[in-house]
């Protein structure tokens, strides 16, 4: 789960197709959204049908947790050259193509019965991943009004926690009822969908212009003030969640709650909900109380799952603290270092990008290391430890800024 851009992220003309007076132009802000809940949902539904995808392809579980981590890798390496390639691509092309590439990934794994051409499959919904994540954000500020643009970008990324609690849980079930292809499948239908509304309804814009003087190579963004700090709080919060959301069946399953997994992941997306919402009405005040507060409840959540007891409702309460302290994560790490950056925003969002999915593809590799030499119980805690060093950078302060710093 990525939410980045490089993006221009100047611009302060309300572009064509928002409403007079200054509105939003929802209908195409939506069409967005929806784009981010395809990447998201693609991204993130096999933690939902693992075990049956495992057994269906034959292979373990840890095996077939890789699947996401494949998918990160796709758009760690790709999302800054493709972003470069294509950055003279009018939008509304690039979107399309991006999201003709889910529909033809998802739809190979939908129906595929070899893991290698599943891993190939998933490898390029993460490339069309690293498009979309490069264009996403910054298309819906070019599309809203300046004072409108962090609002436009909250629309969007609404996305993500509608991903995690309406469509995982939605198409676990499904898979649980109809079958893991089915899931796809219907993934794809999306997909195909969401094409016509694109085409039919969001206004174009143009591509970046080249303009040699005003790149900042991604290595120099590195010693900007502040930016340094962001890039390793969400490297390591991302690579923390990832560990244990990428299994979060199989860790279910020696609950004694496999049943329940559809359940549990939708108490956590309504969480999410939960938080980004708290987040978007209050980041531009408190950015820093917001962000620590959010690594807090996910590391009390890790603390208390870490803890065996026999019981759900226990379970179904750290999965919701969890949820409320990840949903405004994205948005909460996407303003720090866009802010943190300045003139060379569009740069540090590239750095953000490829740190962002590199965390995803650790997270399923160490997650799948730490289920076959340590068992399920150790996901928890390696959550826990992760969260520690992360907690004390946004404490400390630089590049997360505390009220009326901004």
């Amino acid at each position: 789960m990525s939410t980045h851009t490089t993006e221009p992220t100047g611009s302060s003309e309300p572009a064509e197709g928002a409403e007079r007076h200054g509105g939003l132009p929802l209908a195409a802000l939506l069409a967005l959204a929806t784009a981010v809940f395809v990447t998201s949902l693609t991204e993130t539904l096999p933690a939902g049908v693992l075990p049956a995808m495992s057994a269906d392809l034959g292979v373990g579980e840890s095996a077939m947790g890789q699947s996401v981590t494949v998918y990160a890798i796709g758009t760690a390496v790709t999302a800054i050259p493709l972003s470069a390639a294509t950055a003279g691509w009018r939008r509304k092309r690039l979107l399309l193509t991006a999201m003709a590439g889910f529909a033809a990934a998802n739809t190979v794994t939908a129906v595929s019965t070899d893991y290698s051409l599943t891993m190939a499959a998933r490898f390029v919904a993460g490339v069309a991943a690293g498009l979309a994540w490069a264009l996403l954000a910054g298309y819906a500020r070019r599309l809203a009004p300046a004072h409108l643009q962090g609002r436009a970008i909250a629309i969007v990324m609404t996305g993500i926690p509608v991903a995690l609690s309406l469509g995982v849980p939605a198409g676990t079930f499904l898979g649980e009822v109809l079958g893991w292809r089915v899931t796809f499948t219907l993934m794809t239908v999306l997909a195909v969908a969401l094409l016509g509304w694109i085409a039919a309804g969001v206004p174009d814009q143009p591509g970046q212009r080249r303009r040699a003087a005003g790149r900042v190579p991604v290595l120099r963004v590195l010693t900007v003030p502040g930016v340094t700090p962001i890039l390793f709080v969400t490297l390591v919060f991302v690579l923390a969640h990832t560990i244990l959301y990428t299994y979060i069946a199989t860790f279910l399953d020696g609950l004694g709650m496999g049943g329940s997994t559809d359940l549990v992941l939708l108490v956590f997306g309504v969480a999410s909900l939960a938080g980004i919402w708290f987040v978007g009405a209050r980041i531009d005040r408190r950015l820093r109380a917001l962000t620590l507060a959010s690594a807090l409840l996910v590391a009390v959540s890790a603390a208390l799952l870490a803890v065996p007891a026999d019981s759900p409702a226990l379970v179904y309460a750290a999965v919701a603290l969890w949820g409320l302290g990840w949903g405004g994560a994205p948005t909460l790490l996407q303003t720090a270092v866009t802010d943190a950056g300045g003139d060379s925003a569009d740069a540090a969002q590239a750095a953000l990008v490829t740190l962002w999915n590199a965390a995803m593809a650790g997270g399923g590799v160490a997650g799948g290391v730490l289920l076959d030499h340590l068992g399920t119980g150790s996901l928890p805690w390696s959550v826990l430890l992760l969260l520690i060093p992360v907690v004390v950078v946004v404490a400390l302060g630089q590049g997360f800024p505390a009220g009326g710093e901004r």
